[in-house]
């Protein structure tokens, strides 16, 4: 008997369901920063085994979206609540209820399995676990609760265990190595967008995107050119910084990670190009995968 599905992450921002699906995958698929929003897309992870495949999905964490960039990164949920088997619903022993109404009652209304994992167990006291609890099976009874540190892979044998037991019969939907659904570009626009998230405040993190011009793979090097697109000329002159300190800075954490990412030497080029308001921008949008 083969066993497989769609498990789909959820939850509010910042609760730990990127660190839970590259943990889950055992590769860094996902970027993770202490920012919200730091996912913008629906990113696949694939996990096989001799009689199952989970197709893990990460998603943006849920908000109400104040500009279209935002309205694009919620239809990504959206999506995962109409082709999903099961449900991880993440949520944190910090985290105030918080979500969405809309989506609670989706949940609520939903005979999809739901398994909902209170996250960062190792910094809660019991008390707090307990009180946690209580409010999500009230919240949501028909849910099945389950304690884990995804940051350091607590229980999480236990949560596979169940996965597993939850899926339907069913055959693989893609090749049993592959990995993900992203391709190599999409993985280095995301390596370089979390150097931005953790060099630059406030607004800019969010002003910007990514886009990979070149890429050539070649026998012993990656040969990479991409462009930093921001709003404004004034964010312009803030990602380059004072005789272009912070973009060397940006562009030498990125070229490290990508070399980890690819296992061989890269060259990295960085250019930083002015986009007016591409967040409200329906035909940039697009052009961006959202």
């Amino acid at each position: 008997m083969h066993k497989s599905g769609f498990v789909n992450i959820i939850g509010c921002p910042n609760v730990g369901k990127s660190t839970l699906l590259n943990a889950m995958v055992g590769e860094k698929l996902s970027i993770i920063t202490s920012k919200a929003q730091t996912t913008r897309h629906r990113i696949m992870g694939i996990v096989s085994g001799d009689d199952y495949q989970i197709v893990f999905s990460d998603t943006p964490g849920i908000l109400k979206p104040n500009y279209k960039l935002q309205e694009k990164m919620m239809q990504f949920v959206i999506t995962a609540f109409t082709d999903a088997d099961l449900f991880l619903l993440i949520t944190d022993i910090f985290e105030d209820i918080e979500l969405d109404e809309t989506y609670v009652a989706k949940l609520k209304k939903t005979t999809i399995p739901i398994l909902l994992l209170i996250n960062k167990i190792d910094e809660a006291k019991p008390e707090q676990l307990e009180e946690k609890a209580k409010k999500w099976k009230a919240l949501l009874p028909n849910a099945e609760l389950m304690y884990i540190s995804a940051l350091h892979k607590m229980n999480l044998d236990k949560v596979m265990k169940r996965i597993i037991a939850l899926l339907p019969e069913g055959g693989a939907f893609y090749d049993k190595d592959t990995l993900t659904d992203k391709n190599e570009r999409f993985f280095v626009s995301e390596i370089i967008r979390e150097k931005i998230l953790n060099n630059y405040h406030k607004e800019i993190p969010y002003s910007v995107e990514i886009n990979v011009n070149s890429f050539k793979d070649e026998p012993t090097i990656v040969k990479i050119q991409a462009d930093i697109i921001v709003e404004r000329e004034s964010q312009k002159g803030i990602i380059i910084g004072d005789k272009g300190s912070s973009i060397k800075r940006v562009g030498i954490q990125s070229r490290k990670d990508c070399e980890t990412f690819f296992g061989k030497q890269v060259h990295l080029e960085l250019f930083v190009k002015v986009d007016k308001d591409w967040r409200n921008n329906d035909l940039r949008l697009k052009n961006f995968g959202y």
